[in-house]
Protein backbone atom coordinates (compact mmCIF):
# COMPACT_ATOMS: atom_id res chain seq x y z
CA UNK A 1 0.00 0.00 0.00
CA UNK A 2 1.51 3.56 -1.04
CA UNK A 3 1.76 5.80 1.92
CA UNK A 4 2.04 9.62 1.66
CA UNK A 5 4.71 9.68 4.24
CA UNK A 6 8.70 9.99 3.55
CA UNK A 7 11.34 8.43 5.73
CA UNK A 8 15.02 9.69 5.71
CA UNK A 9 17.08 6.63 6.85
CA UNK A 10 20.65 8.53 7.08
CA UNK A 11 23.68 6.03 6.71
CA UNK A 12 22.21 3.87 4.15
CA UNK A 13 25.40 1.76 3.08
CA UNK A 14 25.29 0.50 6.77
CA UNK A 15 24.14 -3.41 7.79
CA UNK A 16 21.20 -2.12 10.23
CA UNK A 17 20.16 0.70 7.60
CA UNK A 18 19.46 -1.52 4.55
CA UNK A 19 17.34 -4.17 6.64
CA UNK A 20 15.02 -0.95 7.79
CA UNK A 21 15.07 0.64 4.70
CA UNK A 22 13.53 -2.91 3.00
CA UNK A 23 10.87 -3.63 5.22
CA UNK A 24 10.18 0.39 4.78
CA UNK A 25 9.56 0.05 0.78
CA UNK A 26 7.75 -3.09 1.68
CA UNK A 27 5.12 -1.09 3.80
CA UNK A 28 4.94 1.53 1.44
CA UNK A 29 6.88 4.60 2.69
CA UNK A 30 8.80 6.49 0.47
CA UNK A 31 12.29 6.30 1.40
CA UNK A 32 15.23 8.61 1.44
CA UNK A 33 18.65 7.59 2.33
CA UNK A 34 22.54 9.20 2.98
CA UNK A 35 25.36 8.10 1.76
CA UNK A 36 28.82 9.48 2.04
CA UNK A 37 29.52 9.62 -1.78
CA UNK A 38 26.96 9.19 -4.22
CA UNK A 39 28.94 6.71 -5.95
CA UNK A 40 27.81 4.12 -3.40
CA UNK A 41 24.26 4.62 -4.69
CA UNK A 42 24.26 1.35 -7.07
CA UNK A 43 25.94 -0.97 -3.71
CA UNK A 44 22.47 -0.21 -1.53
CA UNK A 45 20.08 -1.05 -4.31
CA UNK A 46 22.37 -4.48 -5.31
CA UNK A 47 21.95 -5.21 -1.35
CA UNK A 48 18.20 -4.20 -1.74
CA UNK A 49 18.01 -6.19 -4.43
CA UNK A 50 19.70 -9.58 -3.02
CA UNK A 51 16.72 -9.16 -0.13
CA UNK A 52 13.88 -9.37 -2.88
CA UNK A 53 13.56 -5.61 -2.83
CA UNK A 54 13.66 -3.80 -6.49
CA UNK A 55 14.13 -0.13 -6.22
CA UNK A 56 12.90 2.71 -8.38
CA UNK A 57 12.22 6.07 -7.28
CA UNK A 58 10.81 5.43 -4.34
CA UNK A 59 14.08 5.03 -2.94
CA UNK A 60 16.35 8.41 -3.12
CA UNK A 61 20.12 9.35 -2.26
CA UNK A 62 21.04 12.34 -0.83
CA UNK A 63 25.14 13.04 -0.28
CA UNK A 64 25.31 13.82 3.67
CA UNK A 65 28.28 13.20 6.52
CA UNK A 66 28.09 13.41 9.54
CA UNK A 67 31.36 15.49 9.76
CA UNK A 68 29.66 18.11 7.40
CA UNK A 69 26.69 20.32 7.41
CA UNK A 70 26.27 19.66 3.16
CA UNK A 71 23.55 17.85 2.05
CA UNK A 72 21.47 18.07 5.10
CA UNK A 73 18.50 20.68 5.10
CA UNK A 74 18.11 18.83 1.15
CA UNK A 75 17.87 15.12 2.42
CA UNK A 76 15.32 16.16 5.27
CA UNK A 77 13.42 18.67 3.18
CA UNK A 78 9.08 17.34 3.31
CA UNK A 79 10.29 14.24 5.36
CA UNK A 80 7.87 13.40 8.05
CA UNK A 81 10.52 10.69 9.61
CA UNK A 82 13.96 10.67 10.28
CA UNK A 83 15.38 6.93 11.30
CA UNK A 84 18.73 8.23 12.55
CA UNK A 85 21.10 4.62 11.92
CA UNK A 86 24.12 6.33 10.77
CA UNK A 87 27.26 6.01 13.36
CA UNK A 88 30.88 5.72 13.44
CA UNK A 89 31.41 1.91 14.18
CA UNK A 90 35.58 0.98 14.80
CA UNK A 91 37.00 -2.03 13.47
CA UNK A 92 39.61 -1.22 15.36
CA UNK A 93 39.72 0.94 19.10
CA UNK A 94 41.15 4.44 17.91
CA UNK A 95 43.68 5.75 20.25
CA UNK A 96 42.16 8.94 20.61
CA UNK A 97 38.42 8.48 21.57
CA UNK A 98 36.80 11.51 20.40
CA UNK A 99 38.22 10.19 16.92
CA UNK A 100 34.43 7.94 17.63
CA UNK A 101 33.07 10.78 20.47
CA UNK A 102 32.92 13.89 18.24
CA UNK A 103 31.25 12.50 14.97
CA UNK A 104 28.67 10.16 16.84
CA UNK A 105 27.70 13.54 19.20
CA UNK A 106 28.10 16.64 16.99
CA UNK A 107 26.95 14.01 14.11
CA UNK A 108 23.72 13.38 15.96
CA UNK A 109 22.85 17.34 17.13
CA UNK A 110 23.19 18.31 13.45
CA UNK A 111 20.69 15.45 12.45
CA UNK A 112 18.26 16.94 14.60
CA UNK A 113 19.09 20.70 13.85
CA UNK A 114 18.37 20.14 9.98
CA UNK A 115 15.13 17.89 11.19
CA UNK A 116 13.36 20.72 13.37
CA UNK A 117 14.22 23.38 10.73
CA UNK A 118 12.53 20.82 7.89
CA UNK A 119 9.58 20.62 10.28
CA UNK A 120 10.14 16.98 10.99
CA UNK A 121 7.42 14.96 12.80
CA UNK A 122 9.73 12.25 15.22
CA UNK A 123 13.26 10.95 15.06
CA UNK A 124 13.88 7.46 15.60
CA UNK A 125 17.64 7.10 16.86
CA UNK A 126 19.82 4.39 16.84
CA UNK A 127 21.77 4.24 20.19
CA UNK A 128 22.70 1.16 22.03
CA UNK A 129 23.16 -0.96 24.79
CA UNK A 130 26.42 0.13 25.33
CA UNK A 131 24.37 3.42 26.14
CA UNK A 132 22.59 2.12 28.85
CA UNK A 133 24.58 -0.93 30.80
CA UNK A 134 28.43 -0.41 30.60
CA UNK A 135 30.84 0.61 32.98
CA UNK A 136 29.74 -0.77 36.13
CA UNK A 137 31.39 -3.20 38.23
CA UNK A 138 29.11 -3.74 41.94
CA UNK A 139 25.91 -5.43 40.10
CA UNK A 140 26.72 -6.67 36.96
CA UNK A 141 25.93 -10.25 37.15
CA UNK A 142 22.60 -10.22 38.69
CA UNK A 143 21.43 -6.54 37.74
CA UNK A 144 18.58 -6.48 35.19
CA UNK A 145 19.43 -3.45 33.04
CA UNK A 146 16.39 -1.73 31.84
CA UNK A 147 15.74 2.23 29.81
CA UNK A 148 16.09 3.75 33.21
CA UNK A 149 19.76 3.17 33.52
CA UNK A 150 22.68 5.41 31.57
CA UNK A 151 26.30 3.85 31.02
CA UNK A 152 28.65 4.72 33.87
CA UNK A 153 30.44 7.97 32.50
CA UNK A 154 32.75 9.01 35.92
CA UNK A 155 35.84 9.97 36.15
CA UNK A 156 38.06 6.77 35.80
CA UNK A 157 35.39 4.27 34.53
CA UNK A 158 37.00 2.23 32.11
CA UNK A 159 34.52 2.60 29.30
CA UNK A 160 35.76 2.25 26.25
CA UNK A 161 35.50 4.78 23.02
CA UNK A 162 32.85 2.78 21.07
CA UNK A 163 30.10 2.54 24.25
CA UNK A 164 31.23 6.36 25.58
CA UNK A 165 30.62 7.66 21.77
CA UNK A 166 26.90 5.75 21.85
CA UNK A 167 26.21 7.62 25.61
CA UNK A 168 27.38 11.07 24.89
CA UNK A 169 25.53 11.00 21.14
CA UNK A 170 22.29 9.78 22.57
CA UNK A 171 22.37 12.38 25.96
CA UNK A 172 23.24 14.98 23.84
CA UNK A 173 20.02 13.89 21.79
CA UNK A 174 18.20 13.94 25.00
CA UNK A 175 19.49 17.13 26.20
CA UNK A 176 18.42 18.93 22.51
CA UNK A 177 15.06 17.75 22.86
CA UNK A 178 14.37 18.73 26.25
CA UNK A 179 15.90 22.42 24.98
CA UNK A 180 14.47 22.86 21.46
CA UNK A 181 12.19 19.84 20.68
CA UNK A 182 8.62 21.54 21.41
CA UNK A 183 7.94 21.02 17.41
CA UNK A 184 8.59 16.83 16.95
CA UNK A 185 9.35 14.34 19.04
CA UNK A 186 12.86 11.83 20.08
CA UNK A 187 12.50 8.21 20.36
CA UNK A 188 15.55 5.54 20.83
CA UNK A 189 16.24 2.45 19.92
CA UNK A 190 19.28 0.52 22.10
CA UNK A 191 20.22 -2.54 20.03
CA UNK A 192 22.63 -5.11 21.69
CA UNK A 193 24.64 -7.12 19.55
CA UNK A 194 23.26 -7.65 15.96
CA UNK A 195 23.67 -10.53 13.70
CA UNK A 196 21.75 -12.14 11.16
CA UNK A 197 22.24 -12.97 6.98
CA UNK A 198 25.03 -11.01 5.41
CA UNK A 199 24.28 -8.57 2.58
CA UNK A 200 27.35 -8.86 -0.30
CA UNK A 201 31.00 -9.18 0.37
CA UNK A 202 30.64 -7.37 3.80
CA UNK A 203 30.74 -8.64 6.99
CA UNK A 204 29.52 -6.30 9.58
CA UNK A 205 29.38 -5.71 13.31
CA UNK A 206 28.72 -8.57 15.54
CA UNK A 207 28.61 -10.78 12.84
CA UNK A 208 32.55 -10.74 12.82
CA UNK A 209 32.60 -13.29 15.63
CA UNK A 210 30.86 -15.48 13.31
CA UNK A 211 33.16 -14.79 10.22
CA UNK A 212 36.21 -15.57 12.75
CA UNK A 213 35.16 -18.77 14.19
CA UNK A 214 34.14 -19.97 11.29
CA UNK A 215 37.59 -19.19 9.47
CA UNK A 216 39.34 -21.12 12.43
CA UNK A 217 41.29 -18.10 13.25
CA UNK A 218 40.20 -18.31 17.33
CA UNK A 219 42.02 -20.86 18.77
CA UNK A 220 39.50 -21.17 21.68
CA UNK A 221 37.09 -19.21 23.93
CA UNK A 222 37.11 -16.79 26.14
CA UNK A 223 34.53 -16.40 29.19
CA UNK A 224 33.20 -13.89 27.16
CA UNK A 225 29.04 -13.32 26.85
CA UNK A 226 27.01 -12.26 24.04
CA UNK A 227 23.41 -10.00 24.11
CA UNK A 228 22.12 -10.63 20.51
CA UNK A 229 19.08 -9.68 18.45
CA UNK A 230 18.81 -10.34 14.82
CA UNK A 231 18.85 -7.51 12.23
CA UNK A 232 15.53 -8.21 11.19
CA UNK A 233 14.03 -7.62 14.43
CA UNK A 234 15.92 -4.97 15.04
CA UNK A 235 14.77 -3.55 11.41
CA UNK A 236 11.17 -3.90 13.02
CA UNK A 237 11.96 -2.62 15.82
CA UNK A 238 12.83 0.50 14.39
CA UNK A 239 9.66 0.98 12.61
CA UNK A 240 7.21 0.35 15.14
CA UNK A 241 9.10 3.46 17.07
CA UNK A 242 8.35 5.37 14.23
CA UNK A 243 4.65 4.27 13.90
CA UNK A 244 3.96 4.11 17.30
CA UNK A 245 2.27 7.16 18.83
CA UNK A 246 3.34 6.56 22.50
CA UNK A 247 6.46 6.12 21.21
CA UNK A 248 7.31 9.56 21.43
CA UNK A 249 10.10 10.42 24.73
CA UNK A 250 10.62 6.57 25.08
CA UNK A 251 14.14 4.81 25.06
CA UNK A 252 13.88 0.89 24.10
CA UNK A 253 16.08 -1.98 24.60
CA UNK A 254 15.69 -4.35 21.71
CA UNK A 255 17.11 -7.92 23.03
CA UNK A 256 16.31 -11.39 23.74
CA UNK A 257 16.72 -11.05 26.83
CA UNK A 258 19.78 -13.67 27.66
CA UNK A 259 22.86 -14.10 26.48
CA UNK A 260 25.02 -16.64 24.98
CA UNK A 261 28.75 -17.88 25.88
CA UNK A 262 30.74 -17.52 23.45
CA UNK A 263 31.08 -21.09 23.74
CA UNK A 264 27.98 -21.82 23.47
CA UNK A 265 27.61 -19.26 20.39
CA UNK A 266 30.34 -21.91 18.85
CA UNK A 267 28.98 -24.85 19.94
CA UNK A 268 25.55 -23.72 17.84
CA UNK A 269 27.72 -23.43 14.75
CA UNK A 270 29.82 -26.46 14.87
CA UNK A 271 26.40 -28.87 15.92
CA UNK A 272 24.94 -27.00 12.51
CA UNK A 273 27.21 -26.47 10.28
CA UNK A 274 28.87 -29.63 8.87
CA UNK A 275 32.41 -29.55 7.49
CA UNK A 276 33.21 -25.58 7.86
CA UNK A 277 31.81 -26.08 11.58
CA UNK A 278 34.63 -28.45 12.19
CA UNK A 279 37.00 -25.78 11.85
CA UNK A 280 35.36 -23.97 15.23
CA UNK A 281 37.28 -25.47 18.31
CA UNK A 282 36.31 -26.96 21.83
CA UNK A 283 38.68 -25.39 24.56
CA UNK A 284 38.35 -22.28 26.54
CA UNK A 285 41.17 -20.30 26.92
CA UNK A 286 42.00 -18.78 30.31
CA UNK A 287 41.20 -15.20 30.93
CA UNK A 288 44.91 -13.89 32.25
CA UNK A 289 45.81 -14.50 28.46
CA UNK A 290 42.90 -11.99 27.13
CA UNK A 291 44.12 -10.15 29.65
CA UNK A 292 47.79 -10.14 28.90
CA UNK A 293 47.10 -9.21 25.61
CA UNK A 294 45.16 -5.85 26.21
CA UNK A 295 48.60 -4.59 27.84
CA UNK A 296 49.58 -4.15 24.11
CA UNK A 297 46.30 -4.50 21.52
CA UNK A 298 43.67 -2.32 21.65
CA UNK A 299 40.76 -4.45 20.64
CA UNK A 300 42.15 -6.97 23.49
CA UNK A 301 41.43 -3.64 25.88
CA UNK A 302 38.34 -3.38 24.50
CA UNK A 303 37.38 -7.34 25.12
CA UNK A 304 38.90 -8.00 28.20
CA UNK A 305 36.56 -5.37 30.05
CA UNK A 306 33.97 -8.35 29.71
CA UNK A 307 35.60 -10.83 30.31
CA UNK A 308 33.33 -12.96 32.88
CA UNK A 309 30.11 -10.72 32.54
CA UNK A 310 26.92 -12.17 32.13
CA UNK A 311 24.66 -9.04 30.87
CA UNK A 312 20.87 -8.90 31.76
CA UNK A 313 18.81 -7.11 29.94
CA UNK A 314 14.55 -5.96 29.86
CA UNK A 315 12.93 -5.27 26.61
CA UNK A 316 9.71 -5.16 28.26
CA UNK A 317 9.13 -1.58 27.53
CA UNK A 318 9.18 -2.51 24.08
CA UNK A 319 6.84 -5.67 24.62
CA UNK A 320 4.38 -3.40 25.89
CA UNK A 321 4.57 -0.22 24.23
CA UNK A 322 5.62 -1.03 20.31
CA UNK A 323 3.67 -4.54 20.62
CA UNK A 324 7.28 -5.81 19.46
CA UNK A 325 8.23 -9.75 20.15
CA UNK A 326 11.30 -10.66 18.39
CA UNK A 327 10.56 -13.18 15.56
CA UNK A 328 13.90 -15.20 15.39
CA UNK A 329 15.61 -17.07 17.76
CA UNK A 330 19.25 -16.79 19.07
CA UNK A 331 19.63 -19.75 17.40
CA UNK A 332 18.31 -18.86 13.81
CA UNK A 333 20.15 -15.92 14.26
CA UNK A 334 23.35 -17.03 14.32
CA UNK A 335 22.90 -20.27 12.21
CA UNK A 336 21.24 -17.65 9.49
CA UNK A 337 24.08 -15.80 9.64
CA UNK A 338 26.83 -18.64 9.50
CA UNK A 339 24.99 -20.17 6.50
CA UNK A 340 25.39 -17.02 4.58
CA UNK A 341 28.93 -16.59 5.12
CA UNK A 342 29.88 -19.63 3.95
CA UNK A 343 27.65 -19.22 0.61
CA UNK A 344 29.29 -15.89 0.06
CA UNK A 345 32.84 -17.36 1.02
CA UNK A 346 33.27 -14.51 3.63
CA UNK A 347 35.53 -15.92 6.12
Amino acid sequence: MKRNETVLVTGGTGYIATYIITQLLKKGYSVRTTVRSIKREGEVRAALEELGQTTGEELQFFEAELTKDTGWAEAVANVTYVLHVASPIPIFMPKDENELIIPAKEGTLRILRAAKNAGVKRVVMTSAFGAAGMGYTAYKNDYVFTEKDWSNLAPGTKLNAYYKSKTLAEKSAWDFISKEGDEFELTTILPVAVMGPVLGKKVSGSNHLISMMLSGNIPGFFDLYFPLIDVRDLAEAHILALETPNAAGERFIISNEYSLSMKQLGMILKSNLSEVGKKIPNRTIPSFILKFAALFNSMARYTAGDLGINYKMSSTNAHKVLRWKPEYSIEETIIAAGKSIIEKNIF
